[in-house]
C-alpha cells in the first residue's frame, strides 16, 4: 500500500468517549469529539486526534500553505502589522496568457498592514515558524 498525509480544516472539542461509536465501546476514554466541514460528526481517541491535527493557531509553515490551497488566509501572530495575512492568487482560475502570451502562474500574496496587496516571498523565520493560523471569519 502507498502511505498518504491528509489536510482538512475540522472543528473539535475535548470530550470522553461516547459508548458504541462505530461500533467500539469508547466510553470514558479521553478523546476528541470531531466536526467535519460537510456536517458529519464523529469520535476520535485522544492520542490518534493530537498525532494526525494540530490547532489552526499553532500551525507549521507547510500546514499554513495547505490552508491556503483550501482557500483560507493565514497569519503569524509574530508579524507586527496589524491586520496583515496571506492568501494563494490563482489568475484566471489555474493558469492564463497575459496580453504578452506569457503564462500567470499562481503565487502567494499579502495584505499589508496599509491595506496594500502585494506578491509575497518567505523567510527563513517564517519558513521555520510555529506561530501561523489561520485569519478569522474566512471559513
Amino acid at each position: 500500500m502507498d502511505k498518504y498525509l491528509g489536510t482538512k480544516t475540522i472543528k473539535a472539542e475535548p470530550c470522553l468517549g461516547s459508548g458504541g461509536m462505530n461500533g467500539r465501546d469508547t466510553s470514558g476514554k479521553e478523546g476528541y469529539a470531531v466536526q467535519y466541514e460537510d456536517g458529519y460528526t464523529s469520535w476520535s481517541p485522544k492520542e490518534v486526534f493530537e498525532k494526525a491535527y494540530r490547532r489552526t493557531d499553532a500551525m507549521t509553515f507547510g500546514l499554513a500553505i495547505e490552508a491556503m490551497k483550501q482557500n483560507h488566509r493565514v497569519a503569524r501572530k509574530g508579524w507586527n502589522g496589524k491586520g496583515m495575512w496571506l492568501r494563494v492568487v490563482i489568475p484566471g482560475g489555474d493558469a492564463r496568457k497575459d496580453d504578452m502570451g506569457m503564462t500567470n502562474l499562481p503565487y502567494i500574496e499579502m495584505k499589508t498592514a496599509d491595506n496594500k496587496l502585494v506578491p509575497w516571498l518567505a523567510s527563513q523565520t517564517d519558513m521555520l515558524a510555529e506561530d501561523w493560523g489561520i485569519v478569522n471569519g474566512f471559513y
